[in-house]
């Protein structure tokens, strides 16, 4: 439900009852993961999705249910055969959906609107849920904080709110959502208890580095897909709000000097636009240093072989120029800045999913996968 945290906050805030869908198990080709929610209010408005289309209509009548009755619901949506009429999917998966009303009088309400207000607002956050076991407990909330303080009780034990905790904090620290098993007196055997863990982090960082009319349509991008994006140029005529009026921040610096300052991690992405050894080679001689997700630079075959020469003279070993994205992006035919920004979009994004870059047609790779990868650069 966090990945809709913004809408529900409001709803939250404006006192309105309202139930929420999460899909909690996958298997097979399911469209959507773990965490993917879908929300209706009291008056039927309905926000998020679970499956992109396939079960939407089913889900809907399950959280008026749940808003009607108060009781939390685990339901099962598998393969729909050729029957036009059945409800279920087209792609030959399963997903289970765990439904949870959220009323006004209801006991989960201050626990789940503490969630989603620290993640609308930026902060890093996991909250743990309760999706298989006693009926009475389904749904229960815990809500864990990066320090490992909580909020909530599921319902059992001490000991089990401080190992759920203890498990939802690790799965915070790396940004993963999924699945914990637990036993009800709170041991680590797998036992009677599945507990949905869903982390809520802050934007990943993009750092663009060149103010060029290329930029621009790569900001554009990487707002779409949910980076903070930072644009950084050492020339102030070129960097400016006017140019750039959808970045979060416009940095006139030089790029190498703002890149040793500023904060990156596991997840911050670096795109070398400035296409210019006197900015690139001391830049690209910072980021190779840094354990980012991706860094990729912009150049022609003949660019790219004199600045890793360069690089090599600067003491830049193999191991790390490997690391290094150049000529930046994948060969889709771009022209236009836009083009190129998608060409690069889908490279970040390939690296991110561990995906190939090879069209479906054709192939015999998986359309879904299950694991969100940490980028193959920041796990080196």
């Amino acid at each position: 439900m966090l990945d809709i945290a913004a809408e529900l906050h409001r709803w939250a805030e404006e006192g309105r009852d309202f139930a929420v869908a999460t899909v909690v198990a996958t298997g097979g080709s399911a469209p959507r993961g773990p965490g993917a929610a879908l929300a209706v209010d009291a008056a039927g408005t309905v926000i998020g999705s679970v499956s992109g289309g396939c079960v939407e209509g089913s889900v809907y009548d399950l959280c008026v249910q749940a808003l009607r009755d108060g009781e939390s619901h685990r339901e099962r949506f598998g393969y729909s055969d050729e029957d036009a009429f059945a409800v279920g999917l087209t792609c030959g998966g399963t997903i289970d959906i765990m439904v949870t009303p959220v009323r006004v009088d209801g006991r989960q309400r201050a626990v789940l609107r503490s969630a989603l207000s620290t993640a609308d607002g930026g902060e890093a956050v996991a909250l743990a849920r309760i999706t298989r076991g006693p009926a009475d407990r389904l749904g229960r909330a815990l809500l864990v904080h990066p320090d490992g303080s909580f909020e909530g009780h599921l319902g059992g034990p001490g000991e089990l709110d401080r190992t759920a905790a203890a498990q939802a904090g690790a799965m915070l620290d790396v940004g993963r959502t999924g699945t914990v098993e637990l036993s009800e007196d709170g041991s680590h055997c797998p036992g009677g208890l599945s507990l949905l863990v869903e982390s809520s982090l802050p934007a990943p960082r993009m750092i663009v580095f060149g103010a060029i009319d290329f930029a621009a349509a790569l900001v554009r991008v990487g707002k779409f897909l949910g980076y903070h994006v930072t644009v950084c140029d050492a020339r102030p005529v070129f960097a400016t709000r006017a140019r750039f009026p959808e970045a979060d921040e416009i940095v006139v610096d030089w790029p190498h000097r703002y890149l040793g300052r500023t904060a990156t991690d596991a997840r911050t992405v670096l795109c070398v636009l400035t296409h210019d050894a006197k900015f690139d080679v001391p830049l690209l001689k910072e980021a190779l240093r840094l354990p980012v997700a991706y860094i990729g630079a912009m150049g022609s075959r003949r660019t790219h072989e004199d600045r890793a020469r360069r690089l090599r003279q600067e003491g830049v070993s193999e191991g790390d120029l490997v690391r290094l994205r150049s000529p930046i992006g994948l060969d889709l035919g771009a022209r236009t800045p836009e083009e190129t920004a998608v060409s690069i979009a889908a490279e970040i994004v390939t690296a991110r999913r561990g995906g190939s870059g090879v069209p479906l047609t054709g192939s015999k790779t998986p359309i879904h996968r299950d694991i969100d990868r940490q980028f193959s650069a920041a796990a080196a």
